[in-house]
């Protein structure tokens, strides 16, 4: 347990998480890069230009969508090198270092292991840890649904962003666009429905519960939350996100080239509920994850913008 508190300290250093969170459209914007030239580099003769320009029209709305509700991390340094300076003037010699390393630096797992040595011996040394590294904090019942609001509203923005790159795509591309359309559509409920807002709404409402019973243990609450997702989005949203796209979806289009096939969920869907873990995480106060959601939440943005439908005949060409 001690190597995982020293663990949650490392990757919390604010430092550490504004730095990642100022990196994050930089990443964003070369990953999907890297995948559109390698897909291209796929797509046979012929066929590498519509490749390109449909890749690049999905990706590019699909990122920039994922960052516009995106919260930004600030790092005060005065304030940090102000409280380092203030505390340093007792602290054991040992430590020294490691705090001057601390108003300019981003410190190593080996220095918060020293720190967590030496400044847990004393109740000043505890408080001012935990004002150097503030430890994650259970959030109130009153707090709760606020989060799952902005995580939901987060989540649909890149899904939103993946259908018009995807429309847009295609207008460029395809003779028969408009009939693409609907499986868009399809995709996108399913992975907003499926993939993030009712693995939200699971993760809220057991959140809700154990705050209502004063269940205050980080590790129940945890394993609280990720009932509530396996409950509502795993098992829930498949049929939910399936029934919305069979009754109101294809008979609004009227169209014979959507996916009669309702979705079923696959090995990569699975892969995607590790937004749902960050989402656990976020709610139970750990910073560092949060920076992440937009590259998590787009790549179910990307599956709406081209359509995906697990097996499905193409008869819009």
């Amino acid at each position: 347990m001690k190597v995982l508190r020293i663990a949650g300290k490392y990757l919390d250093q604010p430092r550490l998480v504004s730095d990642f969170a100022d990196k994050i459209p930089l990443l964003l914007t070369t990953g999907m890069g890297l995948y559109t030239a390698k897909e291209v580099a796929k797509a046979p003769e012929g066929k590498k230009t519509k490749t390109a320009i449909k890749l690049m029209s999905v990706l590019s709305l699909t990122g920039l969508s994922s960052l516009v509700l995106r919260r930004r991390i600030n790092f005060d340094k005065a304030a940090n090198a102000a409280l380092i300076d203030d505390f340093i003037q007792t602290a054991d010699k040992k430590i020294v270092p490691v705090l001057e390393k601390a108003k300019n630096k981003i410190l190593s797992f080996k220095d918060i292991k020293l720190l967590d040595e030496h400044l847990n011996k004393t109740p000043e040394g505890k408080a001012f840890f935990r004002k150097l590294i503030p430890d994650p904090e259970n959030i109130t019942s009153g707090e709760i649904f606020k989060e799952i609001k902005w995580l939901s509203a987060m989540g649909f923005m890149p899904v939103a962003g993946g259908i018009a790159g995807g429309v847009l795509g295609d207008m460029m591309t395809e003779k028969h666009w408009k009939r693409r359309i609907p499986d868009k559509i399809k995709e996108g409920a399913y992975q907003f429905l499926a993939n993030i807002f009712l693995c939200n709404v699971g993760a809220g409402a057991a959140l809700a519960i154990l705050e209502k019973y004063n269940i205050r243990s980080k590790s129940a609450r945890a394993a609280g939350m990720i009932t509530g997702i396996a409950a509502t989005g795993i098992v829930g949203g498949n049929f939910i996100a399936n029934f919305i796209g069979k009754k109101f979806i294809d008979p609004l289009f009227k169209n014979k080239c959507a996916s009669a096939s309702g979705r079923k969920p696959e090995a990569l869907d699975v892969g995607l509920h590790v937004d749902d873990i960050a989402t656990v995480a976020v709610l139970s106060g750990l910073k560092w994850i949060e920076p992440a959601l937009p590259v998590l939440y787009s790549i179910s943005g990307y599956r709406a913008g081209i359509g995906y439908r697990n097996v499905h005949k193409d008869n819009c060409k």
